[in-house]
């Protein structure tokens, strides 16, 4: 494992978003959602896309809180240009489960 330093690791925006519109991706080459997150009145509703179909339903999604890169380059995939990455562990399956607080906090908030 490669140490970082304290400066490397703060350069990575961890932001608290919530789910607030999830889609199946269609035109996505693996199965995936289309996601719309909001972190809140400084950074807005953000796109991205998930391959967490074998774990989660579109509408399970709506409401939910998740942590999510928010300082990545907008990245193109297929139709959808992605605006942030939402963070998750595979489990033993290889499925993904999504990383997220386990309790309440504000949308938008900074993981430090």
């Amino acid at each position: 494992m490669e140490e970082i330093s304290w400066n490397d690791f703060m350069k990575v925006e961890l932001r608290v978003g919530r789910i607030v519109e999830a889609e199946i991706f269609k035109e996505a080459r693996k199965p995936a959602y289309q996601l719309q997150v909001d972190f809140g009145p400084e950074l807005g509703v953000r796109k991205s896309s998930a391959q967490i179909t074998a774990l989660y339903q579109p509408d399970e999604l709506v409401g939910r809180l998740v942590l999510a890169v928010v300082n990545f380059p907008k990245k193109q995939i297929g139709p959808l240009m992605s605006e942030c990455l939402v963070t998750g562990f595979h489990n033993a399956d290889g499925d993904v489960a999504l990383c997220v607080p386990d309790l309440d906090v504000p949308l938008g908030t900074r993981l430090l």
